[in-house]
């Protein structure tokens, strides 16, 4: 792989894992039309480097989170907050064991990857006649758990799917960006725990790793910024219409 190849696939990889776009759906576009294929160690390397930026941006929400759960007083807010996203994260996991083989048979369908871009569009642009100010419940968490796992797929965004659904059920805005992100780092780690089966055979030049990984970080850091502006000025529901677009697009491709 070139270096420029590295930074292109980093910058898709930071963008479009924050932004609700999918980026299983454009880096499977992305590997097709620069005709590469991309080995497991680079795939898994790009989704770490994402993950940095939510460890800086988030790093406060985290330790009162892991404080709260220190407490184990039902009562605590925090506790109860990272209890909600540990529930979350073993309903998404549940899927995603599951149902790998399935999932991992769709990644080889573009078909499949133009339908979960609008699927992604449709979620997203019904979040846009949802508003409310209500705190995160426990159905909540399993319902958010249950989208993150349908966006297991190719085409289909887990910040779209998390988000559109927390709004959908009257979140408070900032709140259910907040637990989107924390939620994101189990799914994002575990995932790629997983993919590490194949990582000694992987064959990635380390200035292609070095180069994608600080790509998608730093991408990745402008995408978060990005999408909180959105999501408060009330404009999230503006990414469908890229979602429908580049749905349509792709399947007119087949």
């Amino acid at each position: 792989m070139e270096v420029f190849q590295a930074i292109l696939l980093g910058i898709v990889q930071g963008l479009t894992e924050w932004l609700p776009v999918s980026s299983s759906g454009h880096l499977v576009l992305a590997q097709r039309l620069m005709n590469l294929s991309v080995p497991v160690a680079y795939d898994v390397a790009l989704h770490i480097g994402t993950v940095i930026p939510v460890f800086i941006i988030f790093r406060k929400d985290i330790l009162r989170v892991l404080k709260g759960l220190l407490t184990l007083d039902r009562k605590n807010e925090n506790f109860k907050l990272g209890i909600f996203v540990l529930i979350a994260s073993i309903i998404t996991g549940a899927i995603g064991i599951l149902f790998l083989k399935y999932f991992e048979m769709l990644f080889a369908s573009t078909l499949a990857v133009g339908i979960g871009f609008i699927i992604t569009g449709v979620f997203v642009f019904a979040s846009k006649f949802f508003k409310g100010q209500k705190k995160i419940e426990f159905k909540d968490s399993v319902l958010i758990g249950l989208a993150q796992g349908l966006a297991i797929a190719p085409g289909v965004s887990r910040s779209g799917l998390t988000i559109s659904s927390g709004l959908i059920r009257k979140i408070d805005k900032r709140s259910v960006f907040t637990f989107s992100f924390l939620l994101s780092m189990f799914a994002i780690v575990g995932a790629q725990i997983v993919e590490l089966r194949g990582f000694e055979s992987s064959g990635v030049d380390l200035p292609s790793l070095i180069v994608g990984v600080l790509t998608s970080a730093v991408v990745g850091y402008a995408a978060i910024k990005i999408l909180l502006k959105t999501i408060l000025s009330e404009k999230f529901h503006w990414f469908a219409y890229y979602c429908f677009a580049l749905g349509i697009i792709v399947l007119f491709m087949l």
